[in-house]
Parts: structure tokens; C-alpha cells; sequence
């Protein structure tokens, strides 16, 4: 059976009807939905997914594409699953059409999604010596403030990894903006690396408090004593 027929078969059999309109009013009614909930999404697709271990990047990124094209944002869902359980098979070459993806019926939920995928290429590349950034001063830099939020991101979770001077150059690049979903960016990808280096992090917000929002600066020192 084609895949996607199986994941429809999955998921509707999945779904309580009831879910779907409160799923819906909370993405302000941007998107309709099947009514699954994500546990029971993940649980249905699975196997599914699993089944396409070792499958290349371009056949990856082509059921994606596919899967976002499906009007249910359960369907958008399914393809973060699937690009964050096969990430490995994605390389620095394939953020391009990560971003592309992404900037489709973007919402924060699909968003940082794929900040977190992109973030995975980009560390293991890091690893390996490579560097990613350029893709990411490019996105940095873009009209789509999804794209910016992205950029802002991306690092979560890298800890030692972090590149220290571009997280705190991003912070300071995009914190003029009023969009609140880049204010809230930028906070949280301070807070997160706050985890690693509180002090680096409280003597970067407290140096350049006057820039950053409020918003920014109370949630990156969230956690931190007063």
C-alpha cells in the first residue's frame, strides 16, 4: 500500500471528531483538523514511518512535500515526525528546501518544528567540522519573520556547541523588531543557552537591556536568580 494511503487510513482511524473543532480555535482557526491528538498521531504513523529507515534525502523531502499539501495540519505534523526521526539522512545541502518547507502555512507550531530539524543537520554538521551558518545569516536576514525565527533557534539544545558570538550577535541584530513571536524567539534562545552559561547569558542581557524587549529579557533570564 502507498504510503500516504496507509498514513490516511492511520490517522483517520485515529482521529475523535470532537478534538478537531477546540484543535482548530487553538491555531485561530488557521487550519482544519482531523482531531488527533499528538500522542495518538505518532502512535498511528509509527510504523509507518519507521518503515522508510535508510530511505535517501530527496525521496524524504518529496513525501514531505507531499504530506504538507494535505489541507489537516495533523498531516504537516506526520511530516515533522518523519523528517525528525530519518534527520540523518539530511545534510547542510538540503536546508534550502528545509526553509522552503517551512515558510509553507507557517505557523509557530510547524515552525519550530522545523527550527528544531534544521538544528539537527546543522549541529551534526558543526560536528563533523562543517559550518551551516551562512544558510542561517541568509534566513536571519529574510522578509519571512518565520524564516528569522528559525535562525533564532536553530541552536536550541546545542549547549557546548553553541556558537556563542552568532547567538548573542542574532539577539542583538533582530531585537529592534515588534514582532512577538521574534521577541519570544529571542528570549528563549537565551534562556536555553542560560542553561549551559547562566552567567554569560545574565551579563549579555543585563549589558544591552535597553535593546532587547522586555519580553526578550524577561524570558531569558526566566530561570536565572534574581
Amino acid at each position: 500500500m502507498d504510503l500516504h494511503e496507509a498514513l490516511k487510513i492511520a490517522l483517520e482511524a485515529a482521529a475523535e471528531p470532537g478534538r478537531a473543532a477546540p484543535m482548530q480555535a487553538y491555531m485561530r482557526d488557521q487550519f482544519i483538523f482531523l482531531g488527533v491528538a499528538a500522542p495518538q498521531r505518532r502512535m498511528a504513523a509509527r510504523g509507518l514511518l519507521a518503515g522508510l529507515k535508510g530511505i535517501d534525502a530527496g525521496t524524504l523531502l518529496e513525501h514531505a512535500q507531499r504530506l504538507w499539501q494535505q489541507p489537516q495540519r495533523e498531516y504537516q505534523h506526520v511530516a515533522l515526525d518523519m523528517l525528525a526521526l530519518h534527520w540523518r539522512q539530511l545534510d547542510v545541502e538540503h536546508i534550502p528546501a528545509l526553509l522552503g518547507l517551512a515558510r509553507q502555512r507557517a505557523w509557530w507550531d510547524s515552525v519550530d518544528g522545523m527550527a528544531g530539524i534544521v538544528g539537527e543537520v546543522l549541529q551534526a554538521a558543526h560536528q563533523r567540522g562543517g559550518d551551516g551558518h551562512a544558510h542561517m545569516d541568509d534566513a536571519l536576514r529574510h522578509q519571512d519573520f518565520w524564516l528569522r525565527r528559525i535562525a533564532m533557534l536553530h541552536q536550541l539544545g546545542w549547549r557546548a556547541d553553541t556558537d556563542v558570538a552568532w547567538l548573542f550577535d542574532a539577539a542583538l541584530a533582530l531585537a529592534h523588531e515588534d514582532e512577538f513571536f521574534i521577541r519570544k524567539a529571542i528570549g528563549w534562545a537565551l534562556r536555553d543557552y542560560a542553561r549551559h552559561a547562566p552567567e554569560a547569558v545574565t551579563t549579555f542581557a543585563n549589558t544591552h537591556r535597553q535593546q532587547l524587549s522586555p519580553l526578550s529579557y524577561r524570558e531569558a533570564l526566566k530561570h536565572q536568580p534574581p
